[in-house]
């Protein structure tokens, strides 16, 4: 098992190779599963590490580290009413989501925030910002916030399910949990 430390990026090359289907799905994990089967799609990569909240409750969280190589989390899933909702991909050792070839994990903020407002442009969708000045799309379920990484920041997709995507850039009134808006310094 190769530990990573706490400010280690995992290599692009080492990543796992996630799609996301807007509204639909982010790699294995589907919008709309229950906490169980998530697991289950996973489990060649994934790992449950923690959960909070139960999953009856409104929201309930839970996070997955990388099988055999870190304790630390990798993606945390967002379960509305038992169902996944959201799906936020840590930028230091989460596997690489692409959108249409666009890589979304990892990447310096500024260099991915324009090739997202090139791809927004050129395939008609809308572009928003969030009070924090994260760019997003309501039409494809994304917000692109960063995550301290050491003395760099870089790239932590947020992905939500269609019935989330209705103002998911709003911080104070969207649907996202008032902790993934919080500063990830992990």
């Amino acid at each position: 098992m190769r530990e990573v430390g706490v400010w280690a990026v995992v290599d692009e090359a080492d990543r796992v190779q996630w799609e996301m289907l807007p509204g639909e799905c982010v790699g294995p994990l589907r919008f709309g599963m229950s906490h169980d089967e998530a697991v289950a799609a996973v489990e060649d990569v994934l790992s449950p590490l923690s959960t909070r909240g139960g999953y009856g409750n409104p929201v309930a969280s839970s996070e997955f580290s990388l099988v055999g190589v870190s304790s630390a989390p990798a993606v945390t899933a967002y379960y509305d009413a038992g169902c996944l909702a959201c799906v936020a991909v840590n930028a230091l050792r989460g596997p690489q989501v692409t959108l249409d070839g666009l890589r979304l994990v990892g990447r310096v903020p500024s260099e991915l925030e324009d090739a997202f407002v090139e791809y927004t442009s050129t395939h008609d969708h809308d572009l928003r910002y969030s009070q924090h000045a994260d760019p997003g799309s309501e039409r494809l379920g994304v917000v692109l916030r960063a995550q301290r990484a050491g003395d760099v920041v870089l790239s932590r997709p947020v992905l939500v399910a269609s019935t989330w995507a209705e103002r998911c850039c709003d911080v104070t009134e969207g649907p996202i949990p008032s902790e993934e808006w919080r500063d990830r310094s992990w």
